[in-house]
């Protein structure tokens, strides 16, 4: 039986062996990143030190990241798109490429967790999101908060909550750039979410 762990380097591995071969420099302005020797630096949800090389990738501490943030951060390196994508629309999660299978997960595992973690904790999601480098998006909604973040440098998302009221429960919504779909594939975008729900966990001041 194969065990959790070397299905983990297993994948790990081959990643950065694709990883290696890329020419850094080649899409250091089309990314967004910073290139300096033999590796690369990537900004994940305001991290800047997400170093990813041929060695492997650490993160701000030195240590290596969980699989999802290592797919990430490889699967953004491998899909750089030829040219750089200004696209504008905001869409959520579903109206991307391919994110049919995944829908019910995001939903569940992203946005209602998000909801149902915060209900009557308005204050301290407004707290969370500062923590992680939000800021005010730049379209105008109608929300009890409505923050972006960079999750990477060309891969932002909105967070849209409304607080739970007398007649409705807690609701959010978490929306991307059309462009993303361009830098990511729909499993790495739900991932993407459900970073941020688990660093705005991180970031609530017990």
């Amino acid at each position: 039986m194969t065990s959790k762990d070397s299905v983990f380097e297993k994948t790990y591995k081959d990643y950065i062996a694709q990883v290696a071969r890329i020419d850094f420099k080649s899409i250091e302005q089309k990314l967004g990143i910073h290139a300096e020797g033999n590796g690369v630096t990537i900004p994940l949800f305001g991290k800047p030190h997400n170093k990813v090389s041929e060695i492997g990738i650490t993160d701000p501490s030195g240590k290596q990241p969980s699989l999802d943030i290592c797919v990430i951060l490889c699967k953004y390196l491998l899909l750089c798109p030829d040219v750089y994508s200004n696209e504008k629309e905001w869409v959520s999660f579903r109206g991307l490429k391919d994110s049919g299978p995944l829908t019910t997960y995001f939903a569940n595992d992203v946005e209602k967790a998000i909801s149902g973690y915060f209900s009557g904790r308005l204050g301290d999601m407004k707290e969370a999101c500062k923590t992680l480098g939000g800021y005010p998006p730049d379209m105008e909604v109608t929300y009890d908060l409505s923050m972006q973040f960079d999750a990477l440098p060309r891969v932002p998302v909105i967070l849209l909550f409304n607080d739970a009221d007398e007649e409705f429960p807690a609701k959010s919504s978490v929306l991307f750039k059309r462009r993303a779909e361009k830098y990511l594939d729909a499993e790495c975008l739900a991932m993407v979410g459900r970073l941020l729900f688990t660093y705005l966990k991180k970031a609530v001041i017990i």
